[in-house]
């Protein structure tokens, strides 16, 4: 069984990382923390990174998960191979690109690129933010399958990963720590990147930044609302490249005792309990790259 110890980032192609990062500093709040070999890099908590934009085609390019050491990481890669699964170890540049000691690259069935990291940079100084958005952590990560149960018997077959809640056959929300969920999966015809999610401090926060995107002309795509599954008061926004941000505040922990439940995505209350509009956030697609780039 590999351990997750948590989320670590994503690294999304850009056309324009002018506009990818001041969207992400201006907009959302983010801090920039460097610009070099064509990667921009931006943090919201004491992670290096959490968000890197990659100089070229518009899309995800991996979605990273960290271990907590480098035997774990072997442990991972000799699991992983033994389960039919091809794997590549990262370069010394990859790795350093991805402010990690460590990495293996390996894609779900469904063709999401996953990054297995160990030795994450930290940084000690507060987070700079580009404005006062209450953001207190990188939150979890969401992507795409054309069948969320196949996604999570291959996350559980694998993983220290337990489903959360069921909303039908639409999402997977899962979890390796007591958090709700840091992962989960949405169904989608095509691999990809639903949402990243930012945890703030409050639900005046939520409020706050929601009145703010309006004031900037931000396509809001849903909320605010609050999630039954997870309790989260919750709304999502576009950014550029069809890259969907979610703020959220007040998810719930949950004990080795909890019972995962299933929610019909035809009930009105089945997404937002405040019965809000909902509709599908937009996806960022895939990039189809080898396992060694």
């Amino acid at each position: 069984m590999i351990t997750l110890h948590d989320i670590a980032y994503v690294r999304s192609g850009t056309a324009d990382a002018a506009v990818a990062a001041g969207f992400a500093v201006d907009v959302v709040g983010m801090e920039l923390v460097a610009e070099e070999d064509g990667v921009t890099y931006l943090r919201a908590d004491q992670r290096h990174h959490c968000l890197a934009f990659v100089q070229g085609e518009a899309g995800v390019l991996a979605s990273g998960f960290s271990l907590t050491g480098p035997d774990a990481l072997e442990t991972a890669e000799k699991e992983l191979e033994a389960a039919g699964v091809q794997v590549a170890r990262g370069t010394p540049e990859q790795a350093r690109s991805r402010r990690v000691e460590e990495l293996i690259a390996f894609d779900d069935p469904f063709g999401n690129r996953i990054e297995l990291v160990h030795g994450q940079v930290q940084l000690a100084r507060p987070v700079h933010f580009g404005r006062t958005a209450g953001i207190t952590e990188f939150g979890h990560i969401c992507f795409d399958a054309p069948d969320v149960k196949q996604a999570y018997e291959f996350w559980s077959g694998l993983f220290n990963v337990k489903v959360s809640d069921w909303i039908g056959d639409w999402a997977c929300l899962m979890r390796f720590d007591p958090v709700h969920h840091k992962l989960a999966v949405f169904r989608g015809s095509e691999p990809g990147l639903c949402h990243i999610n930012f945890q703030v401090d409050s639900l005046d926060d939520v409020m706050r930044n929601w009145r703010f995107l309006q004031s900037r002309g931000v396509e809001i795509e849903m909320g605010p609302g609050r999630h039954p599954q997870s309790t989260a008061i919750f709304v999502y926004f576009k950014g550029p490249e069809g890259l969907t941000y979610e703020y959220s505040y007040g998810v719930r922990n949950l004990g080795d005792d909890w019972v995962p439940r299933v929610f019909d995505p035809a009930e009105p209350d089945a997404i937002d309990m405040w019965h809000g509009p909902t509709r599908r956030v937009q996806t960022q697609p895939q990039l189809r790259r080898p396992l060694d780039a």
